[in-house]
């Protein structure tokens, strides 16, 4: 049982973390309202507003999704070494 909510969280990372980069990359080439961009836009835009509204502005750039990503990977980690602890 514990090995399958290893494996669980490991896979949702990756999708959440899939699912960021490719709202960075679309963002690039297709309009907001474009329905494939939309749907991964209200999956990952609940998790990175919040991070939008705490880190500065920096000109152009948008830092927040990098550090989403590296949260969705401490978090990973963390879920994994508390469930391999209770295994």
């Amino acid at each position: 049982m514990v090995d399958f909510l290893i494996l669980f969280v490991s896979l949702l990372a990756r999708i959440l973390i899939l699912l960021v980069v490719a709202e960075v990359i679309l963002s690039y080439f297709m309009s907001p309202y474009h329905p494939v961009r939309s749907a991964i836009l209200k999956i990952i835009d609940p998790i990175l507003s919040p991070i939008r509204n705490v880190l500065p502005n920096v000109g152009m750039l948008d830092f927040s999704p990098i550090v989403l990503i590296l949260l969705i990977q401490l978090a990973e980690t963390l879920l994994i070494a508390l469930l391999r602890s209770l295994g």
